[in-house]
């Protein structure tokens, strides 16, 4: 097929058909970058972040190239400023695509996995009629795109939360402290602190408190206490699959007598990132509405992680593991490994509500798909009607799981749904 020598940013370019301006191929670029987010072990908030902030990055350069089509997101999310304009004979698909693997290798430890996916993304558009002047302009905006995300998010607090102090452990019975196999200190007491992207604060959407926590055998804390432990010890096999695909735990170690060695797989948000895709390719969704969905989805789970954070390190919910060996059975574990922070609200029931209120309004309230995200980490898939349905899922699983009581998962869901609404309500991408 021949293409023009020539492109400017407007829409009738999509009439094409390229790797370049093939969904797929921008499907392929994050589900790259969701590789090296789990071999470089980020825990969930940060890899929100490195998600957010890479979508944003391609879609503002989908946004400046069809400003017909797609509003910036310039004056929407806090303190962004007005990027620079394309310039003449800029290819949109290749500078968003340029753009999105700039910021994205900025944001991860093993750059050079990105590379070498980044350079052969470009071998392949050496076939693809594209001039060298238009190849040249395309990838010198991207790099000018990347370069004015970078510079807006160094304004984030992420680089001065690394050296603010740990979590220092607190003896009160009720209190959050490490659990085995590998006593973690705590991840991201700070992330309170990050800049959200929509909401106006971190603590905007605080959730309804947790029960007063006591061990009063008629109190409502104890008794789901006690749920926890029975639902337990009386698993069944529907119960334990859904708790095992939904685990998301980007690091699991198992210990078998001196020897240890752990597992890696995506973190909640990566799995909503699988959904987006999948949701996108059985929508048919083109290249820019599936930039588009990207970004939307990674805003309402980066700030979901904002809300559900700043909540877990206010009132330092105690993780049920921690009361049932102390209190009830020295010997019980929970069928999943009890992350290392604290326990109210459930973060995959914020986050999961938050991506799926973002996901229903882009695609419907009744949207069936096949969740095949988790195979290559040896789960089978399994099927929704809709984001709501499998965000409940993903939000019972933690009970499940043994790693949450009902008042940190039904709260969080809650918690989740009011900042969806408000990213949606807020975050104007389409005209």
């Amino acid at each position: 097929m021949v293409i023009a020598s020539l492109f400017s940013c407007n829409e009738s370019n999509e009439v094409y058909k390229t790797t370049l301006n093939d969904p797929e191929t921008y499907q392929a670029t994050v589900k790259k970058l969701t590789d090296v987010i789990v071999y470089d072990i980020f825990s969930p908030p940060i890899a929100s972040r490195i998600y957010a902030y890479s979508n944003m990055a391609a879609y503002e350069v989908m946004a400046q190239c069809y400003p017909d089509s797609l509003f910036s997101l310039t004056g929407q999310v806090n303190d962004f400023t007005a990027p620079p304009k394309p310039q003449v004979n800029v290819e949109p698909h290749l500078a968003a695509l340029h753009a999105f693997m700039i910021v994205g290798k900025a944001l991860v430890f093993s750059t050079e996995k990105l590379q070498v996916y980044h350079d052969s993304l470009l071998l392949k558009l050496d076939n693809q009629g594209i001039g060298k002047s238009v190849k040249e302009s395309s990838l010198a905006y991207g790099e000018q795109m990347a370069a004015h995300l970078l510079q807006w998010a160094n304004g984030d607090m992420y680089k001065q939360t690394r050296s603010f102090p740990k979590y220092q452990i607190q003896h009160d019975t009720f209190k959050w402290k490490p659990t085995p196999p590998d006593y973690m200190e705590g991840i991201e007491p700070n992330w309170k602190k990050i800049r959200p992207l929509i909401l106006d604060s971190a603590n905007q959407y605080i959730p309804k408190p947790p029960h007063q926590l006591t061990m009063d055998r008629d109190s409502p804390f104890f008794k789901e206490l006690k749920e926890v432990y029975d639902v337990g010890v009386n698993l069944d096999s529907g119960q334990t699959d859904i708790a095992k695909f939904w685990d998301c735990n980007p690091y699991v170690s198992h210990h078998k007598g001196h020897f240890m060695f752990a597992t890696k797989k995506i973190t909640p948000g990566g799995h909503w990132m699988g959904i987006t895709s999948i949701a996108a390719r059985k929508s048919g969704s083109n290249f820019k509405e599936t930039v588009e969905v990207f970004t939307r989805t990674s805003i309402a789970l980066f700030d979901g992680f904002i809300s559900c954070w700043d909540e877990k390190w206010r009132s330092l919910v105690v993780r049920p593991e921690t009361l049932i060996n102390q209190f009830m059975d020295e010997n019980w574990r929970p069928l999943l490994q009890t992350p290392p922070f604290p326990e109210y609200t459930s973060g995959h029931s914020v986050i999961s509500r938050a991506a799926a209120v973002t996901l229903s309004d882009f695609y419907g309230d009744n949207f069936k798909f096949h969740d095949d995200t988790e195979e290559e980490f040896g789960l089978p898939p399994r099927d929704f009607k809709s984001f709501f349905e499998a965000s409940e899922e993903a939000a019972i699983s933690r009970l499940y799981g043994g790693i949450h009581y009902r008042m940190a998962i039904e709260n969080g869901v809650e918690q989740g749904h009011k900042v969806g609404e408000y990213v949606v309500a807020k975050l104007t991408t389409t005209k």
